[in-house]
């Protein structure tokens, strides 16, 4: 059996990693999303309403980070958020930090992982490490959001192709699904919550419609979805594809089936772990019977996020039961 810090390690690379990538996709979705071009607007004037609205302040909305954001920055500019969300070592969860922390991790458990899996996520950082707020201007920032998802794609493509399918390789698919279902629903509320704020005395769905499609875009699903549901381009048809979708590999359906599939994977000695894991095990199969009671009249705009908030809050607490379950709160993770 693995010691409990050595679990936490490999659940929190998984994690990481995929954060590293949300990252990138959630600035993506922003570039799309071009439903209000407003400049910058200093906090706590009148106009802080419109602030709120200001892209680049959802944005760090998404990420659950205002009130840290605001002891660092006055307003919300493009280059101050990029910065903030990519390049900043005092934010916890910026890119760099992100791939930092994963880096440290794969460099405690070098003795069990596999020595490409270190080179990429070595190279991975180094790469990061060099990057100054300039280089932004110099290649679009498309690029450069294209590149980090290239970095975990191939820090993915390294897991799947050498590591042997034991206990490692479990922890790390489960920290990586875990943040992908969470990752998915965050996405999908900050485009519900943007639309709200946007147009507050707006009924129906259809102004939602350019929201979404940007959602489908940032997580590389628009052709998909073109091609399940054909010209059904109906906000409800995106939201049911995201949420529901058994074959699409980044929809909340499929994430928390791969997550159940890699904790049955599993294994343990001791009989209490045994019990705690067979009893994450039952909380994910419940949140699945959740999801599976779902129709598309239940993802409609008037629900204004209350299913993907129920959603991402079960998601959160099956992040807690596996910190109680596995690990030793607070040595790894971040």
């Amino acid at each position: 059996m693995m010691l409990n810090r050595n679990a936490e390690a490999l659940f929190w690379i998984g994690r990481y990693m995929e954060r590293a990538e949300n990252h990138a996709r959630l600035i993506d979705i922003h570039y799309h999303l071009q439903a209000d071009d407003m400049s910058v607007i200093p906090r706590g004037e009148p106009g802080e309403k419109a602030q709120t609205l200001c892209k680049w302040g959802r944005i760090v909305d998404a990420l659950g980070s205002r009130d840290a954001y605001e002891l660092q920055y006055d307003t919300y500019t493009e280059q101050d958020v990029i910065h903030y969300i990519t390049l900043d070592r005092d934010n916890s969860n910026s890119l760099v930090t992100c791939v930092n922390y994963a880096r440290d991790n794969v460099r405690t458990m070098r003795e069990k992982l596999p020595s490409e899996l270190w080179d990429v996520t070595n190279g991975f950082y180094l790469w990061l490490r060099e990057k100054q707020d300039g280089d932004f201007t110099k290649e679009s920032p498309h690029q450069f959001f294209g590149r980090i998802k290239e970095w975990t794609a191939l820090f993915y493509g390294v897991t799947q192709s050498v590591m042997p399918r034991e206990n490692e390789w479990h922890f790390i698919e489960c920290g990586r699904y875990l943040e992908r279902t969470e990752n998915t629903l965050r996405i999908l509320q900050s485009a519900i919550m943007s639309r709200t704020m946007i147009y507050p005395d707006v009924e129906g769905s259809n102004d939602l419609y350019p929201f979404l499609q940007a959602v489908l875009r940032s997580v590389s699903g628009y052709q998909p979805f073109r091609r399940y549901y054909a010209d059904a381009l109906s906000p409800e048809a995106i939201m049911e594809f995201l949420i529901l979708s058994e074959v699409f590999p980044r929809s909340v359906h499929y994430s928390l089936d791969a997550l159940d599939e890699h904790l049955r994977g599993i294994q343990l000695q001791e009989k209490q772990l045994r019990v705690a894991h067979d009893r994450i095990i039952r909380q994910v199969m419940k949140l699945k019977a959740e999801l599976a009671c779902l129709e598309r009249d239940d993802l409609h705009i008037q629900t204004e996020g209350q299913v993907t908030g129920e959603l991402l809050q079960a998601a959160g607490q099956l992040g807690a039961s596996f910190a109680s379950t596995f690990f030793r709160m607070g040595e790894v993770s971040a």
